[in-house]
């Protein structure tokens, strides 16, 4: 393999025991790719979507029926919205579990966190795009919990729909920040994560004193690594696609979250259930907040890992960040499943 500006991306080498597939499971490089796919993919949809709200769901409708494999094109930009975001979530689980936040690694810790906060943003605005009624719930209940903030919730809910209700302007603001906004920001948090990785000595391993294993694996090892698992994790992808449609609802006629169908997005289904329990700002808001800053204050306020305990799994140093993430992870999961058992 010739010396390239993708090699150069990779430092020379690396120790080949935290380079096996068992430890890393390959979550940062798919993450990148599938991020590169839905690039890709939406740009491509953009020469069909129209965004306006007699004209969207429609042409959704169009860009699935109609264009030749235009359905494909949707079918893979969904789906790898939906991975990514499972991706990036087993990443940061990786990250905990293995203690790879220990300094230098901690302001990069929370710009992973960052990416993932914007994985989930831009998963509900693409969610929202569609403007058919399956949508619904989402874009009426979601944007009224920005109402229920103290103080600033009327103002920040105007900015956020464009106006003193949902309308036209509230499906351009959402274009606006899921084409431009969320994509420019999202590309910069990640190039700088990506630089962080190499400044701060690539995967997190002991001090070369306290290492029992020396063996290393060259970079051009490590790029084939990554280019095999982008081609299985594309055929993956593309036979999914292919036999599993991306959901499509009729147009919006009347904006109401009252149906008995609509509800949130899949990731944000925990919210939905802790909701049935009382204030929305409470439930809705500040709570979530409250897991944020839990996940946020992991490499600052724990135990750091011992450095002798790098580079595996489940070091005992920093048992108790385990611990915590782990109770976070279930509790969502767990309210998870009760919202969709409600809806069986």
């Amino acid at each position: 393999m010739r010396p390239n500006f993708y090699l150069h991306l990779h430092p020379p080498t690396i120790p080949a025991a935290q380079a096996r597939w068992r430890y890393t499971l390959g979550a940062g490089g798919t993450a990148v790719f599938l991020a590169f796919v839905l690039l890709v993919t939406g740009a491509l949809e953009m020469f069909f979507y129209i965004p306006t709200p007699g004209e969207a769901a429609l042409s959704v409708q169009m860009l699935t029926y109609t264009v030749p494999f235009g359905g494909l094109l949707r079918n893979l930009h969904f789906w790898a919205a939906q991975w990514l975001l499972v991706v990036s979530a087993v990443h940061l689980v990786r990250v905990v579990f293995t203690g790879a936040y220990a300094p230098p690694r901690r302001f990069n810790y929370l710009l992973g966190l960052a990416l993932f906060v914007l994985v989930i943003l831009f998963d509900f605005t693409g969610y929202i795009l569609r403007w058919d009624q399956g949508i619904q719930w989402a874009l009426v209940v979601g944007t009224n919990l920005v109402k229920s903030i103290p103080l600033l919730g009327e103002a920040f809910y105007q900015i956020l729909v464009g106006g003193a209700q949902i309308g036209a302007a509230t499906l351009i603001r959402f274009y606006a920040w899921h084409v431009f906004g969320l994509t420019l920001l999202g590309a910069g948090v990640l190039f700088w994560h990506i630089f962080r990785v190499r400044r701060d000595g690539g995967i997190a391993i002991p001090p070369p004193a306290l290492r029992t294993q020396r063996e290393r694996i060259f970079h051009f090892e490590l790029v084939r690594r990554e280019i095999a698992a982008m081609v299985w994790v594309g055929s993956a992808l593309l036979l999914v696609s292919i036999f599993v449609p991306a959901p499509i609802a009729p147009a919006i006629t009347e904006i109401t979250a009252a149906a008995s169908e609509t509800h949130a997005p899949w990731f944000f289904l925990w919210v939905q259930q802790m909701l049935q329990w009382g204030d929305p700002f409470l439930w809705g808001v500040l709570a979530p907040l409250v897991v944020l800053l839990a996940l946020a204050l992991i490499p600052y306020a724990l135990p750091q890992p011992a450095p002798d305990e790098l580079g595996r799994w489940f070091p005992k140093s920093n048992r108790m960040a385990q611990v915590l993430l782990a109770a976070l992870v279930g509790l969502v999961i767990l309210l998870t499943l009760l919202a969709i058992g409600s809806k069986v």
